[in-house]
């Protein structure tokens, strides 16, 4: 004989409501990645915005504890940055681009060149690289040509450069006006008894992210400069561009240094011959060191504190995502998201009464609101 079902075996396990509530995950999640999709360059050029906007900030701040007021300390960073950028236009930015134009002129011939020596024989020989460079140096001029023909997309190209950078800047001057004020309204939204804590979340995350960002200019105008006078004492044709070029590689850490010091060792090898090529690979080495172990620990001690691992998935993933600018902008992020991990996890262990994790270093430490 069967017994009657109870109330609560006939209750359905799933309400209408866990169901609701999934389903809306669903949509904003699907939701959220369109939005990402379809404004990825918007939303590349915001993020840049706000980085070199948190980094004039510490010269605003400088200024106004110098009984600057804000209005002309905004004013007065703004037109020294202006005044940096125009005097770059008219002083380095013309032989720069006349030697890269004669570098892409000068490419093959560089190329058969650096096919005569020893090195790519011995190169050759092991690797088989010759039938490659072959075709890529038979396809080089039409490269060259199908880059350079159609105007108008070089029009389009120049015009989306300089849009841009237009929209970059005017960004960047809204945030350094109404940017502060913005956070601190969207702090005073917050319940009362967490505001100190995104506080702290907040002035930490601007002090590291500034602080890399200033430090980063440092190390690229320091690698510009060194590698550019390097390269044009020992004679390197086209020194001026590949100094640059060396110096922006800082911008993306580990694989830039190293793709551009390979590629400018390689065309000193083909210009210059055997004792240069060699001297440029050392000097590189010598640099690497310099930067790694002096420049990037004393600048970057008590600002970002990132495993290099990290830094490393970061560049890939952010580099995948957007491009260069991806990359540039994946370690202030893996930054920021680090110091969020962190204060969430020292949350958690506060509320549960555990231990707190040992950190490498005092550095590491992140203020909290009781130590405040």
């Amino acid at each position: 004989m069967s017994h009657p079902a109870s109330p609560d075996s006939r209750r359905p396990q799933v309400t209408s409501k866990t169901l609701f509530m999934v389903l809306l995950g669903l949509v904003l999640t699907w939701a959220a990645v369109e939005f990402v999709a379809r404004t990825l360059v918007a939303l590349a050029l915001t993020a840049a915005a706000a980085m070199i906007a948190v980094a004039m900030n510490h010269g605003v701040a400088a200024l106004i504890r110098r009984r600057v007021p804000r209005s002309w300390a905004i004013a007065i960073v703004v037109f020294a940055a202006t005044g940096v950028i125009v005097g770059l236009a008219f002083t380095v930015i013309p032989p720069a681009v006349s030697q890269g134009k004669a570098l892409a002129l000068g490419l093959p011939d560089i190329i058969r060149a650096g096919r005569a020596t020893r090195v790519f024989h011995a190169l050759d020989d092991r690797l088989h690289i010759a039938k490659s460079l072959l075709a890529f140096e038979q396809r080089l001029p039409q490269m060259l040509e199908e880059t350079a023909a159609p105007l108008l997309t070089l029009l389009g190209g120049v015009l989306s450069a300089v849009t841009a950078v237009v929209t970059i800047a005017v960004l960047t001057i809204f945030m350094l006006i109404f940017g502060g004020r913005l956070v601190h309204e969207l702090l005073q939204e917050t319940l009362p008894a967490r505001r100190p804590r995104y506080e702290v979340i907040v002035e930490t995350a601007y002090s590291a992210i500034g602080g890399y960002l200033m430090g980063l200019g440092v190390i690229c105008f320091t690698n510009a400069t060194l590698t550019t006078v390097f390269l044009a004492i020992v004679g390197v044709p086209f020194f001026l561009p590949l100094g640059i070029v060396s110096g922006l590689s800082s911008l993306v850490p580990y694989a830039g240094p190293a793709v551009v010091g390979v590629s400018v060792t390689l065309i000193a090898l083909g210009t210059r011959g055997l004792g240069v090529g060699v001297a440029t690979a050392i000097y590189f080495i010598l640099y690497g060191q310099l930067e790694g172990q002096v420049l990037s620990p004393m600048i970057f001690r008590r600002t970002v504190h990132v495993n290099p691992l990290v830094v490393i998935l970061s560049v890939v993933f952010f580099g995948e995502l957007a491009g260069i600018v991806g990359a540039v902008l994946a370690v202030p992020t893996a930054a920021a998201l680090q110091i969020i991990v962190r204060e969430i996890l020292r949350t958690r262990r506060q509320r549960l009464h555990l231990a707190a994790t040992p950190l490498n270093s005092p550095e590491e430490a992140i203020p909290t609101s009781e130590s405040k």
